[in-house]
């Protein structure tokens, strides 16, 4: 099955724009976006209330992953309609925003029903004042979690 919307039209810019406007609507401040050199944005950083206090939250948009997934699936024979995938890294990036802004608006959803909380939702992506996210401190090694 080829990535889910694969055949977005809509702009990065377009859908940045609504995610920004999404996490307004529910709560959001200091809303800033990071560009790389050029010109594309790869990630959203805001704050959000939490019991603690303000929390930094950064959402990062890995558009290379995102077209290498596109890549493999347009070569791979098992998708139908493969020769349709747009595999440039243009493409890329809306396919990644859009799956972003998708995979925020059901979590946003999920917290107005007060089914989760905002640290269950965004931890992963919890930042501390060095601009390091809490998955980036775990992959190197500086929160060990052990199974027992």
């Amino acid at each position: 099955m080829p990535l889910k919307n694969y055949t977005t039209d809509v702009s990065a810019a377009k859908t940045v724009s609504e995610i920004h406007l999404m996490l307004a609507e529910h709560g959001a401040r200091q809303i800033m976006f990071n560009y790389d050199d050029k010109n594309h944005v790869i990630s959203i950083c805001f704050s959000v209330p939490a019991p603690n206090g303000e929390q930094a939250v950064k959402l990062p948009a890995n558009v290379p992953s995102v077209q290498e997934v596109l890549r493999q699936q347009k070569k791979n024979p098992k998708i139908q309609n493969r020769t349709k995938i747009d595999d440039s890294y243009e493409q890329a990036e809306r396919v990644a925003w859009r799956i972003i802004r998708d995979w925020l608006s059901a979590q946003l959803a999920i917290l107005e029903t007060e089914m989760v909380t905002v640290q269950q939702v965004f931890l992963p992506y919890f930042m501390n004042r060095a601009g390091q996210t809490v998955y980036q401190l775990y992959e190197n090694g500086s929160l060990p979690f052990m199974l027992e």
